[in-house]
């Protein structure tokens, strides 16, 4: 007997069948894809769902993957991934996605499944770094949900040098928890 694999695309059962399952109440949507009713859509399932669209060299980032770690309740509708700066990967599906070359190190991030994602703490940095509009609620969510804090995404930054926009994250950070910068020297040199 065939198994399925835990999120059931086009590549497995013709995409009316899925959505009849779905409308019968067998399946759900995560993402492009259908999972089991019975199974909650878990880190593992958000994560398999863009595995079409992750060859090897490709990162799950920002808003995305704050959607695998389970901070967003919906995909966002234009997926963020990124590939280290020498990986030379673009993206085969333009209009679902935004592939950026950024400069990243393998321990910040993970292999869920078959699919690369930044880490919780990655993930809530590049947050602070990069969102034209800074959703303090949703940093919140993914740093409360992996037992992280506002003080060790600060402390991350503040160690890495030559970093872009790393003020304006730190900010950000601290006006969401209402308090002060503490006055350091290396948060000034971004």
């Amino acid at each position: 007997m065939t198994r399925l694999s835990p999120v059931i695309t086009s590549r497995d059962l013709p995409l009316a069948e899925l959505h009849a399952l779905r409308i019968d109440g067998e399946l759900v949507a995560v993402d492009e894809g259908f999972t089991a009713v019975d199974q909650p859509a878990g880190i593992a399932q958000r994560a398999a769902s863009l595995e079409a669209y992750c060859d090897e060299r490709l990162i799950v980032e920002q808003r995305s993957a704050a959607w695998v770690w389970g901070a967003l309740a919906a995909p966002p509708a234009r997926h963020e991934l990124c590939a280290s700066i020498g990986a030379r990967s673009r993206s085969v599906h333009p209009h679902r996605l935004l592939v950026r070359e950024v400069v990243i190190t393998s321990s910040e991030w993970v292999r869920v499944g078959p699919v690369a994602v930044t880490t919780p703490l990655r993930t809530a940095s590049d947050l602070a770094r990069f969102s034209t509009r800074y959703d303090h609620a949703l940093v919140d969510q993914l740093l409360t949900l992996h037992g992280l804090t506002v003080d060790d995404v600060v402390t991350d930054l503040s160690a890495r040098r030559n970093l872009p926009r790393k003020t304006m994250a730190v900010a950000r950070l601290t006006q969401s928890t209402g308090r002060a910068p503490t006055a350091h020297p290396r948060y000034l040199n971004s």
